[in-house]
């Protein structure tokens, strides 16, 4: 039977191990990983562990950002595929990306300065088409649209930011919605498909969306 004081050195010994594995396993600008992006800001980190990570040249983030355990950061379908864009993601200065996000660019998603968000975000900028049911839907055409996400805006944790998105700046996004078109800046928006529910007004403040001028 293994005594207490055993069962207490086991103890430490995993959690030191992991301390170990998520400050060495992490990704900062100086790290051999990190040389591998097309910029990597200073005092930035993607934390440990991650999930999926491939073609980190088409990938640019700025400074003083952190993305967060076992996401998942990708340009283009697989790994080692060219691009036709670069920057394919740009993740601005001072974001924070939720744990257990998705960011996965063929075309362009744009994510401004100071933008945060919830765990288990996905943001996308490709589809899947469905045309001919014939087909199945994986072998079908894949539209991309750019997606932009503007300065200081916040995206609630589980949230999908689909192709065409557009985002404003200073907006905020309910937890669990859907974003596939354009949210004005200055505004709160919910839903799936997300809806703007209210909006600021200099002359008035937060307004209803119905009542904004």
């Amino acid at each position: 039977m293994i005594s207490a004081r055993v069962r207490l050195y086991k103890e430490r010994l995993a959690h030191a191990a992991w301390s170990w594995l998520s400050l060495h396993g992490s990704i900062g600008p100086e790290t051999s990983r990190g040389r591998r992006f097309g910029s990597f800001g200073q005092n930035s980190i993607i934390c440990f562990p991650q999930t999926t990570i491939f073609n980190e040249q088409y990938i640019h983030i700025g400074d003083n950002t952190m993305i967060g355990s076992h996401v998942a950061l990708s340009a283009g379908m697989i790994p080692g595929q060219q691009c036709l864009t670069n920057p394919v993601v740009r993740i601005g200065d001072r974001c924070l990306i939720g744990r257990g996000s998705g960011i996965v660019g063929h075309l362009g998603i744009d994510i401004g300065h100071d933008v945060w968000t919830g765990h288990h975000v996905y943001i996308t900028d490709q589809n899947h088409g469905y045309e001919n049911v014939d087909l199945p839907i994986s072998m079908q055409t894949q539209p991309e649209k750019f997606v932009e996400i503007g300065d200081g805006s916040w995206i609630g944790a589980g949230s999908v930011i689909l192709p065409g998105a557009r985002i404003g700046k200073h907006v905020a996004i309910g937890a669990n919605s859907v974003v596939n078109g354009e949210i004005p800046d200055f505004s709160v928006a919910v839903g799936s498909p997300a809806k703007v529910i209210k909006r600021y007004s200099e002359k008035s403040g937060w307004v209803p969306a119905d009542e904004f001028k």
